[in-house]
């Protein structure tokens, strides 16, 4: 089995489907460079919840219930840390309007079983104390976490590699089709830039923002987002933040090292890899709005990545074009969150077993019908 694309996600499946005993290779000139490296790492389905997403709400829940046993068993396999913290998100708010759609999301989340607590300014405060005075109060999502991405993919390299899989620091540019002895094409491998061709009977395509370049269709497009690193005292923050600043969602993910994460801006821009001036401003300017005191720290990393948006917000996880093609691709804003649940489905269609219900959502066939 060939996997193109060595980010959280390719990784992940990777992992889980050569300890099943499969032959597998990942293909990717750099593994855990594209959108992994710049994300935040926030495992956070309650805080991302909108009212119309309900399934992708359960499917980010789903897969953060397995996010303990998943980092428990990657730690224990790679020897490495993730940086794994369950502290809980700070939804915080600064006017009345601000307020009253936190208190209705509160209440929306409430009827789905989550637990959020509301909270005032001072309350708010209590917990962080770096956060503005202007807070008016806020939500506490007790059950969000988050972890260190990139610690993520070193500890999946590692432990991929001892489960016997293989690296290929290259390029796909073409799926090789071949005969399947009378039921159409079937995938029997990809073609590298080298010009070499590596055999497979099954190909998952895990390749972000390049995926349609590779299964033409997928309706997966390129969402800009510039992200900034920061570098403090340790305890500087102790838990994500995250808050509306001048009508944009502004969060600061902290790490346990004393570095913090800033993000992250939106842009429709297809594959524009530029780090500009106004989106570092309009960072740095929505961040001091939450926490003033991050002007102090040192700016340590400007960056961009390219978040494989879809046109329902739900990832691609399934059959996909030629037979034994799997598509695991279109994660957006929650690679990372989704890792677990997308690996177990994989394996699942690739050894014949039971995908997990709230997956059947992400069918990559439901924009053909």
């Amino acid at each position: 089995m060939v996997i193109i694309g060595g980010g959280v996600v390719g990784l992940s499946v990777a992992w889980r489907t050569a300890r099943r005993g499969l032959s597998v290779a990942v293909v990717d000139p750099a593994p855990g460079g594209g959108a992994t490296h710049v994300s935040a790492g926030m495992l956070a389905p309650v805080s991302e919840v909108t009212y119309t997403e309900e399934p992708l709400l359960r499917l980010g829940l789903a897969s953060l219930a397995r996010w303990p046993s998943f980092r428990a068993e990657l730690e224990d396999e790679s020897g490495s840390a993730l940086d794994y913290r369950a502290d809980g998100t700070l939804d915080i708010a600064y006017g009345a309007d601000d307020m009253a759609y936190l208190d209705e999301l509160a209440a929306f989340e409430k009827t789905l079983g989550l637990r959020v607590e509301r909270l005032t300014g001072r309350e708010c405060r209590a917990f962080e104390p770096m956060l503005s005075p202007s807070v008016r109060g806020g939500l506490l999502a007790r059950d969000d976490a988050w972890v260190n991405p990139r610690r993520v993919v070193r500890a999946l390299l590692t432990s991929f590699e001892k489960a016997g899989g293989t690296l290929l620091p290259d390029r796909v540019t073409a799926l090789s089709a071949g005969r399947d002895g009378g039921d159409g094409d079937r995938s029997s491998g990809v073609r590298l830039a080298s010009g070499e061709v590596v055999r497979a009977t099954n190909v998952v395509v895990a390749a972000g923002s390049w995926s349609p370049s590779l299964v033409p269709g997928l309706p997966v497009r390129p969402v800009k987002g510039q992200i900034l690193r920061l570098r403090g005292p340790e305890g500087f923050l102790t838990r994500c933040v995250r808050g509306l600043v001048h009508g944009s969602p502004a969060y600061l993910v902290p790490r346990g090292d004393g570095e913090i994460t800033v993000g992250a801006t939106v842009e429709e821009l297809g594959f524009d890899g530029r780090v500009t001036a106004g989106g570092v401003y309009e960072l740095l300017r929505d961040a001091r709005e939450l926490v003033p005191g991050i002007t102090e720290l040192e700016l340590t990393e400007t960056a961009v990545g390219f978040r494989p948006g879809t046109p329902d917000n739900l990832p691609l996880i399934g059959p996909a074009g030629s037979h034994g093609v799997l598509a695991a691709t279109g994660h957006h804003r929650a690679g990372v969150l989704l890792a677990p649940i997308t690996a177990e489905a994989v394996v699942a269609f690739l050894t014949g077993g039971e995908a997990p219900d709230v997956v059947k959502s992400c069918d990559p066939g439901r924009f053909s019908h």
